[in-house]
């Protein structure tokens, strides 16, 4: 008998695995970790939402099974938000589809429309979701180069879809695209969607959108949606999620939104998979939907004074962070002294001499190297003795290094 499953033989080692268990170990101790791996919001749900789940709760009627594909009045809500939002119209009986938040509807799409071997353009670095659903599903992949020189260049990334479309054989099924990114930040405007559209519909290419952070932004210039492009239903389908925009990442709540075919198939996968969300919870989504938007505003407001405090006091401490234009991250190069380390040992490294804990950028894809992602998960005042420790890590880089490799020397030393 096999020692590992098919599909999970397919999946690589959880690259985040080592540094959780470290982080772990170090709390068991008495560590103060400082946590800004994980994007966990910490923000409170607001209280109109929740006091409509208590109130929904307490109706016996409601905890029957629920509607796999969301009950009507959350995808009436949804189609209302896009209406709003992006000018976009959408048919809530054939166009919306809700979710158990946007991984959900990622991996059950995935599995519905790959067949094995079918070739799918994934970013990388990327949310780890979107190549390995398709892996999961039996698919291959093709990664794009999300960054150069660490930022997103539209031209460079539609030229990589371009020779891909074109060299690859056989031609790829599906693309996935997301912006504002996780975990890179970065972000894209309409006329960068325009042309994704028009090259996928000459070449037959579904695309995949995840728009989770389009509420998470620090200009004046809201995200778009994908589906603002005119004709692009033709060919994309637009994953959101309740998590970010009102601080519900437990209610597990998202949708999925666009072409009928494929909002048709993961409503068909999923009717075989679950009856979705609970009845009060997706009531309780609907009324966050339809209510007062003053509370993303909140919520967006917090996130942008912890990103300025994030790189003020990092930088001050000797580490420069670019700020991020959006989402609840930032996308920050290991410093130079620890660079040649790479991100897990520079990771493991600010666990054990700064108490603080990030992701490394390798977990993300093997173009992720060479960055951490910092989640504004924290508050300010964590944020400031976060930097604190990260000053003294750097300030005595030379004796921390030194100890390091006569601790874990490299091969040939």
């Amino acid at each position: 008998m096999s020692e590992d499953f098919y599909r999970i033989k397919r999946l690589p080692p959880y690259v985040f695995a080592e540094v959780n268990r470290l982080k772990a170990a170090y709390r068991a101790e008495g560590m103060d970790i400082i946590d800004f791996g994980m994007g966990n919001p910490d923000i409170d749900t607001p209280s109109h939402i929740v006091e409509k789940l208590i109130e929904t709760v307490k109706k016996p009627r409601t905890h029957r099974y629920s509607a796999s594909k969301g009950i009507p009045g959350l995808r009436r809500a949804q189609a209302g938000y896009y209406e709003r939002r992006f000018g976009v119209k959408l048919n809530p009986e054939t166009e919306v589809v809700a979710t158990l938040g946007s991984k959900e509807g990622l991996a059950n799409l995935a599995m519905a429309i790959t067949a094995p071997g079918d070739v799918m353009l994934t970013p990388n670095p990327s949310y780890p979701i979107h190549p390995y659903g398709f892996i999961i599903a039996g698919g291959a992949l093709h990664h794009i180069p999300a960054l150069h020189d660490g930022r997103f260049d539209p031209e460079r990334y539609l030229g990589a879809v371009y020779d891909a479309i074109h060299q690859l054989v056989p031609a790829p099924v599906a693309i996935v695209v997301n912006f504002p990114s996780n975990p890179t930040a970065q972000v894209c405007d309409l006329d960068f969607y325009r042309e994704l559209i028009a090259l996928c519909k000459e070449h037959g290419v579904w695309v995949l959108s995840d728009l989770a952070y389009a509420e998470i932004y620090f200009d004046d210039n809201p995200p778009p949606s994908i589906l603002q492009v005119p004709g692009a239903k033709d060919v994309a389908v637009e994953f959101t999620s309740m998590s970010k925009t009102y601080s519900m990442p437990g209610w597990r709540m998202g949708f999925a939104v666009g072409n009928e075919r494929l909002i048709n198939a993961l409503t068909r996968i999923k009717s075989y998979l679950d009856y979705g969300a609970f009845t009060p919870i997706q009531v309780a989504a609907a009324a966050a939907l339809n209510g007062p938007d003053d509370c993303i505003a909140e919520i967006r407001g917090i996130y942008k004074s912890r990103r300025d405090v994030l790189v003020e006091a990092m930088g001050r401490a000797g580490w420069d962070i670019p700020p991020p234009p959006a989402t609840m991250f930032a996308w920050a190069p290991v410093p130079e002294p620890f660079r040649a380390l790479g991100s897990m040992e520079f990771s493991k490294i600010l666990l054990k001499e700064a108490e603080v804990a990030v992701a490394p950028g390798v977990g993300f894809g093997e173009y992720g190297e060479g960055y951490v992602r910092l989640g504004l998960v924290e508050n300010e005042q964590r944020i400031r003795q976060a930097a604190r420790n990260v000053k003294r890590v750097m300030q005595n880089a030379d004796e921390i290094l030194s100890r390091y490799t006569q601790l874990n020397p490299r091969d040939g030393d």
